[in-house]
């Protein structure tokens, strides 16, 4: 165990009673989520907020609890992240302040008159740090830069990480300490990098001197380290239940973290002994020289809280704090798939029911309950509370203890971690990406695509932005892609469904089920003489348990490897296992295609004349073709398209044909090996089997993205036959046709096939869709005969 100095006397020995902090008092003011924290010595607490402002207050004179809103800073026009203090000096007699935000700016601000005295261009992307270097400025940004400023100029740049950088600090030894998305901390002395630490999962959000002994350092991956500057690490803090955005520590060896688990958390020699639970994410905590904690919540509310009985908030306030909590709390919770908040009070039953045995949940503190009407004795019977609903056999996802309708995960590339897009069905999209964006650090840039993929993936492609939105962060109007500007005199097309933009994948898998009837068909090879030569040893069964682990932990795909001897033994079982036996393979391919170094070993095995991929193809293919085969194969290439390796790949096949069928001459070679996927189809397509349909028109959607970026034409008009084809069948599942007619409206509208579409009576089909019941299906519609109808 650690031994620290305490200092300030906030608890006396380890045989006293721990004096829990409580509730001081609460500064209410910023009109969004409260960002950050700056102590600015004694003079008072400056915070900044994504509702673009920065807020200095002062201590109450004639109440030493309460803080007064003393300057409000206007200046950055998106949300202000880090803030850094500058003591008083000639140039500022009462003190600046220094402050980044997502506008890429630094801004330098004069307490004395509230004005913005200097503004910092260079960055490129949000900026995430601010250290003082003497008289220098440090800023670090998502643009992965370390730039110092002096005297309003830009001296130096530095490519300090190969991902964002997401902190600094600078040491009272006078290194500066930054944190990245890469996982790591840098020591800096000068240009030098001088020590790397590397221990953490995820990104390093937050960075903290702990005094006399080293770095504190908080991570996505829900853990604070301490390290020595050296880079050996002292100790290791867990608690958290969710990415740990900040970090802080004090004289008295105390520390506290703030998380997205809405709780501030404090620490004494690595055992957190106390839970500050918040309505709302912690994304800042820092100590006041005096002991007190300062937070800033999502909530918009910055609270001060102490561990001195004389300065805790009276009885009032702490019963409103409380009253908060419960509130937050309530509107988070779900009961039978019904928002709690959602649900009448007790009230509602005082009206009579209507008929006997009619039911009504009402809200009881924080739990729903159920009732039933007794017609006889004219009274509601309390039946239970409920814990399911007109949901129970839909399971919504959960994400930090919170349920919803979706949570989806999010690769943005570059090599950066998976992130968790949570949104419900009735949220607006725009919203959810605005706000998803800024908690993740990512650039608004990224607004365009995000909101395609929730429109996309949630069902709500006839979404229509309310025209008194406004963007809680800029003040503007809803972006809706693909609208014309509001300044041109010209007014363009615009659609609804098209172009698409992306590849869709199959990503949810039953990892167990597919160990299981592994093992299950492994055992039926080992009952039978002539094929125990084909079944699987002790250690293949652990190889494959190995990827199966691997899988399942997708918060970690960044960062996790496959071992080759592990992918060879399932590509092994691709080619030699008894074709009746094969589905679970393949559909355990099917996601390994979808992890950044899967990808990356699966495509060693299809490099050479020994294609793993193609054998598979025309193994599964064979007459008559095995549904459970047919629907696994169809989705495993399907995402394959998700990984940029097999673009290439797709391309070098593109011009080869097979002699055994002549009749194809006007396609990619890859589309034309799954000519058997087409003819084996066609039995199954007018069936019941709608995972078959929809994995097919997936397969077609994806085909028209890729050809189209590629600018293959040949390879489009075989695409678009297969569209058509689809299209115009009128057994074909809903969604399975709504894809088809995408790709159809994408390949005219940003492809080389629009003359072919319209010689195949496209409008036609265009005119149909647009009589259709089902809404998206008559707006794709719409959107194709927008196009046909352009000169």
């Amino acid at each position: 165990m650690l031994e620290v100095d305490v200092g300030p006397k906030i608890f006396q020995s380890q045989h006293d009673r721990w004096k829990e902090y409580q509730l001081s008092s609460q500064l209410q003011g910023h009109e969004d989520d409260a960002r950050g924290v700056c102590i600015c010595d004694n003079a008072g607490i400056a915070t900044s907020s994504r509702d673009r402002t920065i807020r200095f207050w002062t201590l109450d004179e004639s109440n030493k609890r309460n803080y007064t809103l003393s300057r409000i800073l206007l200046g950055h026009t998106s949300f202000v992240g880090p803030l850094a203090w500058v003591p008083p000096n000639e140039e500022f007699p009462e003190g600046g302040i220094i402050s980044g935000g997502m506008d890429t700016l630094v801004l330098v601000w004069n307490l004395a008159t509230g004005e913005k005295v200097q503004t910092l261009k260079g960055h490129k992307l949000q900026v995430t740090g601010i250290a003082l270097d003497g008289s220098d400025i440090v800023s670090t940004s998502v643009d992965c830069t370390l730039r110092r400023w002096r005297k309003g100029q830009q001296v130096e740049v530095l490519e300090a990480h190969k991902t964002a950088i997401q902190a600094i600090i600078k040491l009272p030894s006078g290194e500066l300490v930054t944190g990245s998305s890469d996982m790591t901390l840098k020591l800096w002395k000068g240009k030098s990098c001088i020590q790397t630490f590397l221990g953490h999962t995820d990104t390093v959000r937050g960075l903290a001197v702990m005094p006399g002994l080293g770095i504190l350092s908080a991570s996505h991956d829900g853990s604070i380290k301490l390290w020595t500057l050296s880079g050996e690490l002292l100790m290791e803090m867990v608690g958290h239940t969710s990415i740990v955005y900040s970090v802080d520590a004090h004289a008295s060896g105390l520390i506290v973290s703030g998380s997205e688990d809405c709780f501030a958390k404090i620490w004494k020699d690595g055992v957190c002994v106390q839970s500050i639970e918040h309505p709302g994410c912690v994304w800042d905590a820092k100590f006041l020289e005096n002991g007190d904690i300062v937070t800033a919540c999502s909530d918009g509310i910055v609270r001060i809280w102490t561990a001195r009985r004389d300065k805790a908030a009276d009885a009032v306030e702490l019963d409103s704090y409380a009253s908060q909590l419960s509130q937050y709390k309530c509107s988070r919770k779900r009961v039978g798939g019904l928002k709690l908040e959602d649900l009448p009070g007790l009230e509602a039953l005082q009206t009579a029911g209507t008929s006997d045995g009619q039911t009504k949940v009402v809200r009881e503190g924080d739990n729903g309950v159920a009732y039933s009407w007794n017609t006889g004795e004219q009274k509601w019977d309390k039946i239970g509370e409920v814990v399911d609903g007109p949901d129970d056999n839909i399971k919504h996802p959960v994400l930090d203890g919170i349920q919803y309708d979706h949570v989806f995960d999010v690769d943005i590339g570059d090599g950066q971690p998976i992130r968790k897009l949570p949104c419900n069905r009735s949220d607006n999209p725009y919203d959810v990406a605005d706000k998803w964006l800024l908690k993740e650090n990512l650039p608004l840039s990224y607004r365009e695509q995000i909101v395609e993929f929730i429109l996309q993936n949630t069902g709500q492609r006839n979404f229509t932005p309310d025209p008194s939105f406004r963007d809680p962060y800029t003040g503007s109007s809803a972006y809706v892609p693909g609208a014309p500007s509001k300044s041109s005199g010209v007014s363009k097309p615009t659609y609804k469904h098209i172009p698409k933009k992306g590849m869709l994948i199959f990503d949810v898998a039953q990892f167990d089920g597919i160990l299981k009837k592994v093992s299950e068909f492994n055992n039926a090879l080992l009952s039978d003489p002539e094929k125990q030569h084909l079944s699987l040893t002790e250690g293949d069964m652990s190889k494959l348990g190995t990827i199966v682990k691997i899988l399942k932990d997708t918060s970690h795909y960044h960062s996790s490897t496959f071992s080759d001897l592990d992918v060879a033994v399932m590509v092994k079982l691709l080619k030699t296992w008894p074709l009746t036996m094969i589905f679970p393979v393949v559909d355990l391919m099917r996601m390994i295609v979808l992890h950044p170094d899967g990808a990356i070993e699966l495509f060693q095995h299809v490099k050479d004349e020994n294609d793993t991929i193609m054998e598979l193809i025309k193994k599964v293919t064979a007459s008559p073709p095995l549904p459970a085969n047919l629907l696994t194969s169809l989705r495993a290439v399907t995402n394959l398209f998700k990984s940029s390796c097999f673009h290439e790949w797709l391309q070098l096949h593109r011009m080869e044909v097979s002699n055994s069928y002549p009749t194809i001459v006007h396609s990619c070679y890859f589309i034309y090996q799954f000519c058997r996927f087409f003819d084996a189809f066609s039995s199954f397509y007018s069936s019941s089997n709608k995972n078959v349909q929809l994995s097919y028109a997936t397969l077609i959607l994806n085909y028209a993205v890729l050809l189209i970026e590629k600018k293959d034409e040949e390879g489009q008009s075989q695409v678009l036959s297969a569209a058509l084809e689809i299209a115009e069948e009128g057994s074909v599942e809903t969604d399975s046709t709504f894809r088809a007619l995408v790709a159809i409206g994408s390949l005219m509208l940003e492809g080389l096939v629009r003359r072919i579409a319209l010689d195949f009576d496209v409008e036609n089909i265009a005119k149909t869709a647009k009589s259709s019941n089902d809404v998206k299906i008559a707006e794709v519609g719409a959107d194709i005969e927008l196009v046909a109808k352009q000169s």
